[in-house]
């Protein structure tokens, strides 16, 4: 990022910045590790790819765009947190392309509205809240990110010992 960025290139930054980090705590374990827990909490980084995942449609696609969530997500409604839940069952590679799909969606929709608006646009589905802005959506992201990043550095600490604040540069997202 520039020193100087202006304010969608500073968002989208931070939020690339907290993806990228957010993919190397999570990359490159077995379904076993991803499937950790530390006592006494119940959760686990399978959970937090799938979850942020449905985060990302949620944002992007459903209310920034005010499109239906993409077909993966169907089993949600019947089953509170079933995301959380069903991630164990999913592989790694399964959790990890199901992320990165959600993770383009986003990035395209974001595309899309930039092309023709700006950071004031508002979402086209507020799901019964006053409409709120893109800069709002992609602020939101950037907490949801950091703090899933923070949950997912401690249970990939007591997994191999990984640590660190930024993934290296040859870590990809």
């Amino acid at each position: 990022m520039p020193p100087a960025p202006g304010e969608a290139e500073a968002l989208l930054g931070a939020l690339h910045r907290n993806r990228r980090t957010f993919a190397w705590k999570t990359g490159g374990l077995t379904a076993e590790q991803l499937g950790r827990t530390l006592a006494p909490s119940t959760l686990t980084l399978a959970g937090l790819v799938k979850h942020l995942a449905l985060v990302e449609d949620h944002y992007f696609t459903h209310q920034l765009l005010g499109e239906d969530y993409p077909g993966v997500w169907a089993p949600m409604a019947a089953e509170a947190d079933w995301e959380w839940n069903s991630a164990v069952h999913d592989t790694p590679e399964e959790l990890r392309a199901l992320w990165l799909a959600a993770v383009e969606r986003s990035e395209r929709a974001v595309e899309t509205v930039l092309r023709e608006h700006d950071l004031d646009h508002r979402v086209a589905q507020p799901d019964g809240h006053e409409p709120f802005s893109l800069r709002r959506v992609l602020v939101d992201m950037i907490e949801e990110y950091a703090r899933h990043t923070g949950h997912a550095d401690l249970l990939r600490e007591s997994i191999d010992g990984l640590t660190g604040e930024d993934a290296p540069p040859h870590a990809s997202a």
